[in-house]
């Protein structure tokens, strides 16, 4: 191996420990208008007024407002790093990425899926970052592109759910709590924001929009309920002035509700445990190889993975709950799902098992989030996404005369 080669790997596996020391937190709702954005802002620098290191992604490529909620100029570009990172801003002790550093302030991002996905990717990966204890991802509403994009390219911690009391809104935040759950992405709790009117005056609360709902969907659904936080009209004053509320007015029902939210995040909620994410397995080479995990001693989840090996035979996977699974790389070749090799509308399969050689081995896997991963085998296929789940299912592998 040469130097120039150590020192790509000893920059990989120090991206790699960084990326996996710091929480990488989504905060995302079902619907727009939420204040999910106003939420981010005021946790973040609840966050950082706690001492930790904090970035915030605004990964609403389309409608970018968390550099105007505090207070960061847009109307320069930002600099690079000396290895072409781009620098973040930052404000309150926060470093913020944004499309709207990237364009003018009136100048809509006209761009389709493809390219809304490598801004994004570019957001998290290709910022100069530093050392963050946190960097929250402030969505766009929905469950969309950008929402699977997070959950396959990035090992999140996990995601917090903004809603408000209305039945419309929480009915529309149960399917964002689904399809976050379906990509295994750990929800942290659900935030129940605009929870009744705080009266400037007196203090009373009305409960304008009902009220509980969000408690309920949580206890329903049996995730956190991380808190309320009311309206309050000091809160459109302070994002429109750039200082949000946790700030210009701490003692206030709103600033308080904001920073309990901060401290469960901070010290509830760990992450599921499992092998170290990302990983990046090139079996052809002999590097990346995902290092064992122990298992948890009070028993785990049948759906993390703390160990892979691979060998002729096929692919060992040891689950968290202690269970050793042997699956066939020719079986898992054939039991691919994407649209190649499955019917896209019944499922069928359409793959002829004729074609794929009793001697196929696997030659890389890489992991998909938190939820699957991702193999390339030696007859070129590389577009299959395993979930967990599905290989979970499949029977152990039978030794195969060839």
């Amino acid at each position: 191996m040469t130097q120039q080669d150590t020192n790509v790997n000893e920059a990989e596996s120090g991206q790699l420990k960084a990326e996996n020391e710091r929480k990488l937190i989504a905060i995302s709702s079902g619907k727009g208008g939420v204040g999910k954005s106003t939420v981010t802002a005021n946790i973040a620098v609840a966050l950082a007024h706690m001492g930790l290191r904090v970035g915030v992604v605004d990964a609403d490529i389309y409608g970018p407002s968390i550099p105007g909620m505090l207070g960061i100029a847009v109307n320069r570009p930002p600099a690079m790093s000396p290895d072409k990172k781009v620098i973040p801003a930052e404000a309150f002790g926060i470093k913020v990425m944004s499309m709207a550093m990237l364009s003018d302030d009136d100048s809509p991002a006209i761009l389709r899926g493809p390219m809304v996905t490598k801004y994004l990717q570019m957001f998290v990966g290709q910022v100069e970052w530093g050392e963050l204890d946190v960097l929250l991802l402030d969505l766009p509403p929905g469950t969309g592109d950008i929402q699977l994009t997070l959950a396959q390219a990035f090992p999140l911690t996990g995601a917090v759910v903004v809603s408000t009391p209305q039945d419309v809104s929480l009915k529309i935040a149960r399917r964002g709590l689904r399809m976050m759950q379906q990509v295994n992405v750990p929800i942290l709790g659900i935030v129940e924001n605009m929870s009744g009117f705080s009266c400037g005056s007196c203090g009373e609360i009305t409960h304008i929009f009902s009220k509980g709902g969000g408690e309920a969907i949580a206890n329903e659904i049996g995730v956190p309920f991380l808190g309320a936080v009311p309206i309050e009209p000091a809160i459109v004053d302070t994002g429109d002035a750039g200082r949000p509320m946790v700030l210009a007015h701490p003692d206030s029902a709103a600033a308080l509700a904001y920073v309990k939210i901060a401290e469960v995040l901070v010290d509830g909620n760990s992450a599921k445990g499992g092998l170290l994410l990302p990983f990046d397995w090139h079996l052809s080479k002999g590097t990346g190889k995902p290092a064992e995990t122990d298992p948890f001693s009070y028993g785990g989840a049948a759906d993390v993975v703390v160990a892979f090996d691979h060998d002729e035979v096929g692919l060992t996977i040891r689950w968290q709950d202690g269970y050793e699974q042997l699956i066939g790389v020719r079986d898992i070749r054939l039991n691919c799902r994407c649209a190649a090799c499955r019917d896209e509308m019944s499922g069928a399969p359409i793959l002829n098992p004729s074609n794929v050689s009793q001697s196929i081995t696997a030659t890389r896997i890489w992991s998909l989030g938190n939820y699957g991963i991702g193999i390339a085998f030696s007859d070129g296929h590389n577009t299959g996404i395993y979930t967990y789940k599905a290989i979970r299912a499949m029977q152990d592998a039978e030794i195969e005369d060839v």
